[in-house]
């Protein structure tokens, strides 16, 4: 029988875990405070949040789950269309998606670099 220790598990992926929460509250809590008005602001807020931690977790992350982080965005977007948005803006994940892959490029480009040296 194998045991698999929810403590463990949380420990090894720590800053995978940290970096999807920050991104969870972009997605669902942050729109809570936007006015009616501010949604192209709020839009751009977002992606380029997107864009900066995928490419935090594209740089710290050694781990190869990473490579899963840009679906694991554009998926956990979908629930925020129904709750804040209406079905026009599902085409937003396809955004986060393309933002999120070029930013863990970008990422571990910077990796990369700076571990060679």
């Amino acid at each position: 029988m194998i045991k698999i220790y929810v403590g463990d598990f949380m420990k090894k992926y720590l800053k995978e875990i940290i970096i999807l929460l920050l991104q969870l509250f972009m997605f669902y809590i942050f729109p809570l405070f936007a006015g009616p008005t501010d949604a192209i602001g709020m839009v751009v807020l977002i992606i380029f949040a997107t864009l900066l931690l995928s490419v935090v977790i594209g740089f710290i992350s050694n781990k190869k789950i990473r490579y899963l982080y840009p679906i694991i965005i554009a998926i956990l977007f979908l629930p925020s269309v129904y709750i804040y948005y209406n079905e026009t803006a599902l085409v937003h994940s396809t955004w986060y998606l393309v933002i999120a892959t070029f930013g863990l490029v970008i990422g571990t480009a910077f990796r990369k670099l700076l571990c060679r040296k």
